[in-house]
């Protein structure tokens, strides 16, 4: 049984207000929810608005068919002009505790600053192995804010328009059950695990045994009569030896069918990652390897084993289809909310990584429609004293100083811009 909860109309759809005490991945899916932490659930905070909004416009883009734009926008109290975009890891947290000023940057978005303004924001994360709607109640708590899943696009996000491409396809990486529990909510068809394999033929992996939990999640089946059309790394693996080994297998196989092998090395199925970051911010001190690193490791033990390169497809940041579809989302969300059928003026994209991160935002940035500014933190991956490859447009402390940083630009212009139509020129 759910928790509490409150439902109310939303622009013609019924927005879900669920505490975040209660929320879980089950009972978000039954349509448009907001995650709300308790104190605010019968009375909405400063950021009720653009979590609602969002996800009204998430669900109106996965449905493929939103609405006509609105003669008369309803009134709204937050900016059309520009957004932010945030990383998570690094930028707003880290080691799964909130970096203390990123609180004060998400009262200062949603309105608690000297101008008065509300600015939209979405979160833009490599970070994969769970749902949107597990990170949203995840987030929800950490930073004590009013959140919806269509907020949130993580690494492996834009694989679910994969879904009808493939039939069977194998799913690797994250704790337990949580990736096939994602591949299947994005509606792949049939999802195996490593672990399936290895509860079918244990000689597969000589170094590894799974655990009684493992084996009882596993799912029992004949792979020697299995193809296996795509593989599909979801999130970091926590078991590199047994997952290359297997992934390895299946791309020296035929048409990816296990205990075969190709005489050409060209018929396995193709390998998606979610992300290419190979290292990451987490609570230790220094960074840790990543799935970038997983990336890397596999192709180098293809072409060791067979003389041949391998080519795999990464999505997530720096990739143009996370920030593609960044843009589509931000763009709904302006013609839902003020009529304009165009994405906000300006995305602030703050993050903590100059390989993906800000090499993301400045390389979209080049055929973007709109104006992408990237802003590096020094929370993260990014090092004091190093020269990034890729150079932000602002180096800032943290996450605050990004927020106050693009407010105050985008005052000034707004300042100048009123100051020129009225006829005078600037100096």
């Amino acid at each position: 049984m759910s928790g509490p909860s409150l439902v109310i109309p939303s622009e013609g759809r019924f927005m879900r207000r669920l505490s975040s005490n209660e929320a879980t991945r089950e009972n978000i899916k039954l349509g448009p929810t907001v995650v709300v932490p308790p104190k605010h659930l019968m009375a909405p905070s400063d950021a009720s608005e653009v979590a609602a909004a969002m996800e009204t416009a998430r669900h109106e883009l996965q449905d493929g068919a939103s609405p006509a734009t609105p003669t008369s926008p309803p009134e709204s109290s937050v900016t059309d002009k520009y957004a932010f975009a945030f990383d998570i890891d690094g930028v707003l947290i880290r080691g799964g505790r909130p970096i203390p000023e990123a609180i004060e940057a998400m009262k200062m978005l949603n309105g608690d600053n000297e101008y008065g303004v509300k600015v939209p924001y979405i979160f833009v994360t490599n970070g994969g192995g769970k749902t949107e709607s597990e990170r949203c109640v995840q987030l929800s708590k950490q930073l004590e804010i009013e959140v919806s899943p269509g907020q949130f696009i993580c690494g492996h996000t834009p694989m679910r328009e994969m879904a009808e491409k493939f039939n069977t396809v194998l799913v690797v990486g994250g704790e337990g059950e949580k990736c096939r529990l994602v591949a299947e909510g994005y509606g792949f068809k049939d999802v195996v695990t490593p672990g399936d394999i290895i509860k079918d033929n244990e000689d597969t992996t000589p170094f590894r045994t799974l655990t009684p939990e493992e084996y009882k999640n596993s799912r029992a089946r004949n792979f020697a009569e299995v193809e296996i059309e795509a593989i599909f790394v979801f999130a970091d693996s926590r078991d590199w030896a047994s997952d290359q080994q297997i992934i390895l297998d299946l791309l020296m196989s035929k048409n990816g069918r296990l205990g075969t092998r190709s005489e050409t090395f060209e018929e396995g199925p193709p390998v998606f990652f979610s992300h290419n970051d190979v290292v990451w911010s987490a609570s230790h001190d220094l960074t840790r390897i990543g799935m970038g690193a997983l990336r890397v490791s596999l192709e180098a033990m293809f072409k060791a084993v067979t003389g041949k390169e391998l080519k795999t497809t990464a999505f997530g940041k720096p990739q143009i289809g996370t920030f593609e579809f960044a843009t589509r989302l931000l763009q709904q969300w302006r013609k839902d909310t003020h009529g304009i059928n165009c994405p906000p003026d300006t995305v602030y994209f703050v993050g903590d990584t100059p390989e993906s991160d800000i090499r993301g935002t400045n390389e979209y940035n080049k055929h973007a429609e709109n104006n992408w500014y990237s802003i590096l933190v020094r929370t993260g991956v990014f090092q004091e004293g190093t020269k990034p490859r890729f150079q932000p447009k602002a180096t800032v402390d943290n996450v605050l100083e990004a927020v106050k940083h693009g407010i105050e630009r985008e005052y000034r212009k707004a300042l100048k811009a009123s100051i020129e139509s009225t006829g005078v020129i600037l100096e």
